[in-house]
């Protein structure tokens, strides 16, 4: 008999007939019961801090774009890191805000064994030896025009760049990097950085390949935070990967590990969730994501408005990276979430 519900019919079999009994909210009635079956947890364990380091001593310099994110001095960022590890981070990124005075068109500072970059890494080492290092060898932090790479005639020359990078990852290895995360998206380059890092004795020195950068919207506050925001002349879209693409993005990381990475990692995250996907089940090996600046302040100033939830937007969106793949994440959000889960 049809049943009535109003004026409509509702039609003549029952929930049990059209579902065949299978209710799928049957396990989620109760918090024992999601907490039971659920899939995918965040951890302390997938977390990766970036921090940016700057010159001088007990400075703190505010990210306007970026609320909660600061450029520190060395002893700042020490303590930093000290209190990181207390919460169980593993690992931190670290990433240079260069005077502009040293700058320039090579961006040759990046060769210098006393650069912030490598004096934090020193730093931090002695004062924190169980925490993970990980260092950039990009060349866009040290570049008076804020590119990843050598800029010769308009052009950002590939292969020049590649041997400076590789140089550089050296001396990151050097100066205690763990890791090096090449950025920069030059073809060769992780071929190179694993050949010249193995003939200077640091085979054990792994890489992270920013295989799959793309050239995105999100990376705004970052430039802020490193100081190339004014400085970028045109775009990076002659190296970083078109965002309609994703069969490109597959090649790269097949290109990366044929060259010797250790590790993946997709940049940015939550707009990349397929990325990330299809790079875990065609090459099941480690693979990260940088939940970028961008990503960061929209979730903060939606917070701020009151519009969102930050905290559960925070937490959401990390199990989202979480659940499409991700073994660990670079966020700024980490000492946040650590603290979260600690408490519970």
């Amino acid at each position: 008999m049809n049943r009535m519900f109003g004026d409509r019919k509702l039609g003549a079999r029952s929930v049990d007939e059209i579902t065949g009994s299978r209710r799928l909210r049957r396990m989620r009635k109760a918090d024992w019961s999601r907490r039971l079956v659920q899939e995918n947890r965040l951890s302390v364990d997938d977390l990766i801090w970036p921090i940016f380091v700057i010159e001088g001593e007990n400075r703190r310099e505010e990210i306007a774009a970026m609320p909660g994110v600061y450029r520190l001095t060395l002893d700042l960022a020490v303590k930093e890191v000290e209190e990181a590890a207390k919460l169980g981070i593993p690992a931190i990124a670290t990433f240079p805000n260069i005077a502009l005075e040293r700058r320039d068109e090579t961006g040759s500072h990046i060769l210098d064994a006393d650069n912030i970059l490598n004096k934090a890494s020193r730093a931090i080492r002695d004062a924190v030896p169980e925490i993970g290092i990980i260092t950039d060898a990009a060349l866009d932090p040290f570049t008076s025009h804020g590119h990843d790479g050598i800029l010769r005639d308009g052009i950002i020359v590939n292969d020049e760049t590649v041997a400076q990078i590789a140089e550089a990852a050296v001396l990151q290895a050097a100066n205690g990097a763990d890791v090096v995360a090449p950025s920069d998206m030059m073809d060769g380059r992780v071929g190179a950085i694993r050949d010249a890092l193995d003939a200077n004795g640091f085979q054990d020195v792994a890489i992270m390949s920013y295989a799959t950068k793309f050239a995105s919207a999100f990376y705004g506050p970052y430039r802020e935070a490193v100081g190339t925001a004014g400085l970028l002349k045109g775009d990076k879209k002659t190296y970083y990967i078109d965002h309609a693409n994703s069969d490109e993005a597959v090649r790269e990381a097949e290109q990366d590990l044929a060259e010797g990475a250790d590790m993946i990692m997709v940049k940015p995250g939550l707009p990349y969730l397929d990325i990330i996907r299809r790079l875990k089940d065609e090459f099941a090996v480690p693979t990260f994501a940088y939940q970028v600046s961008g990503e960061y302040a929209m979730i903060k100033a939606a917070g701020a408005n009151g519009w969102i939830d930050a905290e559960k937007a925070m937490h959401e969106s990390l199990l989202c990276l979480k659940r499409a793949g991700c073994d660990g994440i670079l966020t700024y959000f980490a000492p946040d979430v650590a603290r979260l889960l600690k408490a519970d």
